[in-house]
């Protein structure tokens, strides 16, 4: 194999690498996004400690 095809073919696996590396940082950003989500949704739905404890009978 000479110097040129090598080379291209070291580019090509070089490029391959760099957009699976890309697409894997983007999908673990969007997947961490979504955990943040989950979070906050689950936060949000505890209800207040207090909330329900005292019943106000005066009319």
């Amino acid at each position: 194999m000479d110097i040129a095809a090598l080379s291209m073919a070291m580019s090509a696996v070089d490029v391959k690498q760099q957009s699976s590396l890309k697409v894997t940082d983007k999908a673990m950003d969007n997947a961490e996004s979504g955990g943040n989500q989950v979070v906050k949704m689950i936060e949000e739905s505890i209800p207040h400690p207090s909330l329900g404890n005292q019943i106000d009978l005066k009319g």
